[in-house]
């Protein structure tokens, strides 16, 4: 059975209404454009399932995608100390439903105004709009970095300060393309390397023993 993510309803049946309208008035042009654009919209909103092996100390990808980033950098935003900061990039054909890269409760969640650069460069994750979580885990905090990017001018989040998400729990998406910055403690051992396909869920970024 076929899952979408509940925010591309709107989209979906907006184009898929129209599609049908259209029909009835005889606009063939506008039929096939809008009918274009309802399967690009049931595309882009899958929301498929996922196996998520739990286990203690595991970080997984919190977005399917590309590693762009693997660095031991300064955390200033959040931390303000060093971590291990991991990046994905989403294109428009991935999935774009964000999930949980661990188990924990969530501290804080705030939402940056910034602007929408090509998400793929580096200096666009503080630059861009973006949303910060907050998770305190068992190993210490980890910061999950929602970023906008130069089509995504959307980006939901439904994690609230007290909530426990488990790992690869589904917690937000980013409409049409954009990124996920992890920025884990500095023992863990990184299990990823740069260029590397990951899913969300699924493909773990890191471990600490």
């Amino acid at each position: 059975m076929f899952k979408f993510a509940s925010e591309g309803y709107f989209f979906i049946f907006t184009f898929a209404s129209i599609t049908l309208i259209t029909v009835f008035l005889g606009q063939p042009l506008i039929t096939i454009i809008s009918f274009i654009i309802t399967l690009f919209m049931l595309f882009f909103f899958r929301d498929p399932e996922r196996i998520t092996l739990e286990g203690r100390g595991i970080f997984y990808a919190p977005a399917d995608g590309k590693v762009v980033f693997i660095k031991e950098i300064e955390e200033n935003e959040v931390l303000h100390k060093r971590a291990l900061e991991v990046s994905i990039f989403m294109s428009p054909l991935n999935v774009h439903v964000n999930r949980s890269p661990c188990e924990g409760t969530v501290k804080d969640v705030k939402h940056y105004r910034g602007k929408f650069l090509p998400a793929f460069k580096h200096h666009a994750s503080l630059l861009n709009e973006h949303v910060t979580m907050v998770v305190e885990t068992e190993n210490g905090i980890v910061v999950v970095r929602q970023v906008a990017g130069y089509l995504a001018r959307r980006i939901v989040c439904r994690a609230k300060p007290g909530d426990l998400l488990r790992q690869g729990q589904r917690y937000g998406i980013i409409k049409f393309g954009s990124r996920l910055d992890v920025f884990m403690p500095l023992n863990t051992e990184i299990r990823v390397k740069l260029h590397d396909k990951v899913r969300a869920g699924e493909t773990m970024l890191g471990i600490i023993d």
